[in-house]
């Protein structure tokens, strides 16, 4: 009763399906096995009909939800179909399961099953150990085993991977499941005569061109002359030989082919290892040697490289990765992709009479650049058309980013030192300026002041003139007369000299006062600088009935300055004690000026005892523009502060107890040079 309804459901199915499809025989599989023999007699009903829509035209009545919830139905079953359903795989190694390529050849057809199943897959392998040696006396036990083995299910799929494989199959196909398809892969094509290839088989064969192989190697290394041929001593490498010496046919008269398969490999090794310059060697295969030993996984091949004094190359990529320098080769993962997909075709169902694989070439070109540098082969010779693997990265490749963030920080901080450059640049420029301007200020007031010491400079040059010209006047008398005294006329005229050189001092000085210089600091001593400027104002103050009293530091005070705007402080703060006091009975008016040595530092003070300065103006007193003259301009003690902060130092302001004010000039000693 279930399968009745089964199959009418699915007979519902395609009633509302055909229709609409161009090609019945499109219906998929899991749905005609679900309706059981009336679907699949159905399904082939259609596929014998031309149009199969007129055939379903009368099933156009059916309900859309009826035949909506039937394919959904039919659908989800063939779904747990396939869930529940498993593929039994049997593989057949040649000579064993770690043999290169074939074992690589296995696990890439392995990961394509996986990959494209729809089935749970039970696969077993097995290897034709026999094939080492040609052996054919445990080939029956062998088959034996397997029908034992695969008694009670049956394998869905034979793979038999290899020439040896596929002869083995071909000798056995009558009493090893010859009912199961096979698929043939990993042989070549020269192979396929001896493989006995009937309608249940599909083959995957690759197709070697060995002359073209070698002539790609002479391509990128045309300087070889000989080229070592390693290759084992089994029926299969020996059937190759065979093969390779026809290819290379060609080539003899350009290259020196020599052939080591009737060696043991230790003996190869040695071979190989002394090899004259401008020699290569081929890598074919070593399964087992002329001593019978066989060499499974990557051994062999480690081996050679590690002895070998020559470049290797090979035919396959499974060899590719570590030791082969490279060139066009097969690909066993296209070889692979291939074979599983007819595996899952096959397995599906599909007959292998209508599966046709095409013979699998050679992949273009790849390198190992660890090998190209090592035997020094450039790549300007390499194929248009290759690829290099294993390129050790470029410092750029590496570290592309942190060499990014290190150019991006550079680069930020070289634009931050251009402008701290430039910001500096135009700092000393204005720095410059400023101090041109105050320069020329500072010039300025000297000038003013010098206006303002005119009658007291008058005086000290007319006291000298004076004196001097009393003194010639005496002489002359002296000289007229009848017995001169010589002792008294040379008195006068050292008087004359030092009246002379006073006179000359006091231009000097204002001189010196008056001269437009540029800032030139240099080592002096404080005390000389006021000593110099308390001798200039002497006369000021007993012109203006001051008393001015000095009070220097025995010893040095050594201070990097300029001498002339030192000077120019000491007098304008000198002149200002003397302006404060103008208004006071002369008994009063006293300046006093002080040099000391406070730890590092040479101090000045400069004292009055006038009516100090209001305690709301102290700090203003230092700026432009201020005065408390009547006439003044405000500029002097600006000047003063600034000619102080060039030097290195400060200058304060303070009233005293009592009354009067005194500023204290401080400056940074210097060690006293010799």
């Amino acid at each position: 009763m279930a399968r009745a309804i089964k199959g009418w459901l699915t007979l519902i199915v395609l009633a509302a399906i055909a229709p609409a499809a161009a090609d019945p025989r499109r219906v998929p599989v899991a749905l005609v096995r679900f309706g059981g023999s009336a679907a699949r007699r159905q399904y082939r009903g259609f596929s014998r009909v031309r149009d199969p829509g007129a055939v379903m035209r009368g099933c156009t009545g059916l309900p859309r939800w009826l035949a909506t919830v039937c394919v959904v139905a039919c659908l989800s079953h063939s779904g747990s179909l396939h869930a529940t359903e498993h593929k039994t795989v049997l593989i057949l190694h040649s000579v064993g399961r770690e043999f290169r390529p074939w074992n690589e050849y296995a696990k890439q057809i392995r990961t394509e099953l996986d990959r494209q199943s729809p089935w749970p897959l039970d696969v077993g392998e097995h290897s034709l150990e026999s094939a080492r040696s040609g052996d054919s006396n445990p080939e029956p036990p062998f088959v034996r085993y397997l029908n034992a083995l695969y008694a009670e299910r049956v394998p869905d799929l034979i793979i038999a991977i290899g020439a040896p494989a596929a002869a083995f199959l071909r000798r056995h196909r009558e009493h090893l499941f010859p009912k199961a398809p096979a698929l043939l892969t990993a042989i070549d094509q020269r192979r396929l005569q001896y493989s006995g290839i009937s309608q249940n088989d599909v083959l995957v064969v690759v197709k070697h061109d060995f002359r073209f192989l070698f002539e790609s190697f002479l391509r990128i290394s045309p300087d070889t002359k000989i080229v070592a041929v390693v290759n084992g001593n089994s029926p299969n490498e020996l059937f190759w030989r065979n093969e390779i010496q026809q290819d290379l046919r060609p080539l003899e008269g350009r290259i020196d082919i020599r052939w080591y398969d009737n060696l043991s490999f230790q003996d190869m090794l040695k071979q190989t290892a002394h090899l004259p310059s401008h020699s290569a060697i081929f890598w074919h295969t070593m399964l087992v040697d002329a001593a019978g030993v066989a060499y499974e996984g990557d051994r062999a091949l480690k081996n050679l490289y590690a002895t070998a004094n020559a470049p290797i190359f090979t035919h396959d990529d499974s060899f590719f990765g570590q030791e082969i320098v490279g060139g066009p080769m097969l690909s066993a993962r296209m070889l692979s992709k291939q074979a599983g997909t007819a595996a899952v075709r096959m397995l599906d169902g599909e007959k292998p009479d209508s599966i046709t694989i095409q013979p699998v070439g050679f992949a273009k070109p790849i390198y190992d650049w660890r090998e190209l540098r090592r035997w020094g082969i450039g790549e300007s010779g390499l194929p248009s058309d290759s690829e290099v693997y294993f390129r050790e990265p470029t410092a750029w490749q590496k570290y592309r980013t942190q060499i990014l963030v290190v150019c991006a920080v550079l680069l930020l901080q070289s634009v931050l030192i251009s402008s701290l450059l430039f910001e500096r640049r135009r700092r000393f420029n204005a720095e410059l300026v400023s101090r041109q301007r105050s320069a020329e200020l500072a010039h300025m007031n000297r000038f003013s002041m010098a206006g303002e010491l005119t009658a007291t400079i008058a005086h000290e040059i007319n006291q000298p003139l004076g004196a001097m010209l009393a003194n010639v006047e005496t002489a002359e008398m002296m000289i007229k007369s009848p017995v001169p005294d010589l002792h008294e006329i040379g008195e006068i005229l050292a008087d004359i000299r030092r009246d002379d050189q006073r006179a000359s001092d006091v231009i000097v000085r204002l001189r010196s006062l008056l001269k437009k210089a540029p800032f030139e600091p240099r080592q002096i001593d404080l005390n000389d600088v006021v000593r110099e400027t308390v001798r200039f104002l002497s006369a000021l103050s007993i012109a203006r009935e001051v008393e001015m009293i000095s009070l220097i530091a025995p010893t040095p005070l050594p201070v990097n300055g300029d001498f002339i705007q030192l000077q120019q402080v000491i007098l304008n703060l000198i002149v200002n004690a003397m302006d404060a006091m103008s208004g006071m009975p002369s008994a009063e008016r006293k300046v006093r000026v002080l040099t000391a040595r406070d730890g590092d530092s040479a101090d000045i003070f400069i004292s009055d005892a006038g009516p100090g300065i209001p305690a709301d103006k102290l700090k203003e007193v230092f700026e432009p523009f201020f005065t408390t003259k009547p006439h003044g301009m405000g500029m002097g003690l600006s000047i003063a502060r600034t000619i102080v902060d060039a030097h290195g130092g400060r200058i304060v302001a303070e009233n005293l107890a009592g009354r009067g004010a005194t500023f204290r000039i401080s400056l940074p000693l210097v060690e006293l040079s010799n």
